[in-house]
């Protein structure tokens, strides 16, 4: 309160008036503190910053080559993908020829061993035709030179003329068989 009694009794102090020591000592203070910022805390600040500029920039250029390497793996994998794709097909391709090759094979076997078959079974029937045939030769031989003798009264068996007539008889039957199925 005394100052606005100084005031109101018009002593003509300007209250925004500061004295000149103090704005000395205030521009002092403020350099001394500027200076011991700027010598001591500034240096740590900027390093500081420097520091984390670098670990960003580090930071950025580490991330673009992780996603280069992240690329170029991938290209990689697509092509091992393709390649592996390519073999799998010739395989199948492959496995695919060696089952007709196979197949073609067995049939091939098949057929050479039932021309065999069939070429034994030929053999057999006609072995066993040419065993029956001199064998119902004989029979009937037998039996029309037991049937004349019957007739003549004499027993033929003997006597080499009458298998001679016997023979002739069956072949001439043979050749008249023949004749008869060429015709048909």
């Amino acid at each position: 309160m005394s100052w606005v009694i100084a005031a109101s009794e018009g002593e003509g102090a300007n209250v925004l008036a500061l004295p000149l020591y103090e704005i000395i000592i205030a521009l002092l203070c403020f350099f001394i503190v500027f200076g011991a910022l700027a010598k001591f805390a500034l240096p740590n600040i900027k390093k500081t910053l420097d520091e984390r500029a670098d670990a960003i920039e580090g930071g950025i250029k580490r991330a673009e080559e992780a996603q280069a390497e992240a690329a170029r793996l991938a290209d990689d994998y697509r092509q091992q993908l393709a390649q592996a794709r390519e073999e799998g097909a010739a395989i199948r391709a492959q496995a695919q020829a060696d089952r007709t090759a196979i197949i073609e094979e067995a049939r091939t076997e098949a057929a050479a061993a039932a021309a065999m078959v069939t070429a034994r079974a030929e053999a057999q029937l006609t072995a066993d035709r040419a065993q029956t045939i001199a064998s119902l030769r004989h029979e009937v031989g037998t039996l029309a030179v037991t049937l004349a003798g019957k007739v003549v009264g004499e027993s033929l068996t003997d006597d080499a003329r009458a298998q001679a007539t016997v023979e002739r008889f069956i072949s001439d039957l043979e050749t008249q068989a023949s004749s008869a199925e060429a015709g048909a």
